[in-house]
């Protein structure tokens, strides 16, 4: 990938905005039964393993880091405690998928919350496209709707943006356009 390619994957409407995972990954899932639990902690860890990154099983200061809810409508979510904490405007949720992030003092994810309202058209998604591919987007901070995925696996330009973003010798964050050099060098 071209310097300009990769600088177009994490320029914002604000500029260029990139951070990474400055922590292991600690995934909790609701709103799933037990075999889709699987389906769900594995295609995290495929692209976790993808990047180099690590995942745990308790993060010391938050216990679990990535939340990862599944719901038919976005009024199930109103009886969730607490949620309106981490999601003021819940009420105002439409779409399908909605991603936050939250940012610890040097700029890196810290934590995670994908939401992923199954009553609409992502039903129809082969699970397994559609886990590997919502992975993919919580492992940097992509702007925009890149398409992660070729014939049900990561692209492989998107695995080796996301090997080099996890190159230890690169910041973990980065609001300078000129961080896609070294990301391209290392693609």
């Amino acid at each position: 990938m071209t310097p300009d390619a990769i600088a177009r994957l994490f320029t914002h409407s604000d500029g260029y905005r990139f951070a990474r995972w400055g922590r292991p990954i600690v995934p909790i899932v609701f709103g799933v039964e037990e075999e889709t639990l699987a389906l769900v902690k594995g295609a995290v860890e495929a692209v976790v393993v993808t990047a180099g990154h690590r995942m745990a099983e308790h993060d010391p200061e938050l216990g679990a880091n990535l939340m990862v809810f599944f719901f038919r409508e976005w009024g199930e979510l109103r009886g969730v405690p607490d949620l309106d904490h981490l999601m003021p405007d819940l009420d105002a949720m439409t779409g399908d998928v909605a991603r936050l992030f939250r940012f610890d003092a040097q700029g890196t994810i810290k934590f995670a919350v994908l939401f992923l309202r199954m009553g609409g058209p992502l039903s129809d998604v082969p699970a397994e496209s559609l886990l590997l591919d919502q992975a993919a987007r919580l492992m940097l901070t992509w702007a925009g709707d890149p398409s992660m995925l070729q014939d049900g696996a990561l692209r492989p330009d998107v695995a080796a943006v996301l090997r080099a973003a996890y190159n230890p010798v690169l910041p973990a964050r980065a609001d300078d356009s000129s961080h896609a050099l070294r990301l391209a060098a290392r693609t």
